[in-house]
């Protein structure tokens, strides 16, 4: 088994960030793990017991105007952008990493780390639950559905829903 390190205790101190813009509201409960790898833009919103990981890896950036709803995560492993304006609705997870398969026999949790960055384009929106998985890029003004599990990558101006997402339509 691999020895466990702390991620430390996520307490949010603003001067910690590696960016914090003007007008940045961080909610009580929220945490920020690894904060010299986090930047928020200005008027950036962090909702009520969201998880903000720039591990120690990655870097993790939200653009100017971002909404970030209670009890979300956001791993930034791999490498996490969003753009301006975007909504990630309560509930959302938005993932960088996975465990490569280490082989029969073997628990996965023993797989190397593999990382893959996540981009979310200037004014998309993400319903209440939504789950992005590593490698993934959404377009700009893209609305993916509650509940929806993206793993593909999705245009500019959809509308995408469903487990697995794909996309339901376009945008007018």
């Amino acid at each position: 088994m691999r020895p466990r390190t702390r991620q430390g205790e996520g307490t949010v101190r603003p001067e910690k960030l590696r960016a914090c813009g003007e007008g940045v509201v961080i909610e009580p409960g929220a945490v920020i793990l690894h904060p010299e790898n986090v930047s928020l833009g200005d008027y950036v919103y962090v909702g009520h017991y969201a998880v903000l990981n720039g591990y120690h890896t990655g870097e993790l950036v939200c653009g100017a105007g971002t909404w970030i709803g209670q009890h979300c995560l956001l791993h930034g492993a791999g490498g996490l952008t969003l753009g301006a304006e975007v909504g990630v609705g309560p509930g959302c997870r938005i993932l960088t990493s996975t465990h490569a398969d280490p082989g029969p026999g073997e628990p996965i949790m023993r797989g190397a780390l593999e990382l893959a960055p996540v981009s979310i384009g200037d004014g998309s929106d993400l319903g209440c639950n939504a789950v992005i998985l590593p490698g993934v890029t959404i377009g700009r003004r893209v609305q993916v559905g509650a509940g929806a599990v993206v793993r593909v990558d999705l245009p500019d101006d959809c509308l995408a829903a469903g487990v697995p997402a794909r996309v339901v339509g376009r945008r007018r």
